[in-house]
């Protein structure tokens, strides 16, 4: 069983910054690609942003520029540096995992998510 546990959302104002983290712990052999996803409300899950073991990166258009997604390997979490932040990105924050368990099984694991709310 593995688990994944975010921290560091917040309310703060438009302009400003926030970094959120994200744990992964369990029966974890590794973790390949790990990644940020938000979700607005009445609205669909979006990618965010993703950060390979080698750390390669991906991002969406609308956040090039003003987020940087980081990994620590060695303690198996992921970072979101928020900045510059728009009200727009008001959202539940989830991290995401393709991790490898123990056993060699890959799951795809995800946090219970994070609020970050702008405000104008």
């Amino acid at each position: 069983q593995v688990q994944l546990v975010e921290s560091g959302g917040g309310l703060v104002q438009a302009g400003e910054s926030l970094r959120l983290s994200c744990t992964a712990s369990g029966i974890i052999y590794n973790i390949d690609t790990m990644g940020w996803y938000r979700q607005a409300p009445r609205k669909q899950r979006e990618f965010v942003a993703t950060v390979t073991r080698g750390g390669n990166t991906n991002f969406q258009d609308s956040v090039e520029g003003r987020f940087t997604i980081s990994r620590d390997n060695a303690k198996n979490m992921v970072y979101l540096q928020m900045n510059s932040l728009k009200p727009e990105n008001t959202a539940v924050y989830y991290c995401s995992g393709s991790i490898t368990t123990l056993n060699r099984r890959k799951v795809e694991a995800w946090g219970q998510g994070t609020q970050v709310t702008v405000s104008s």
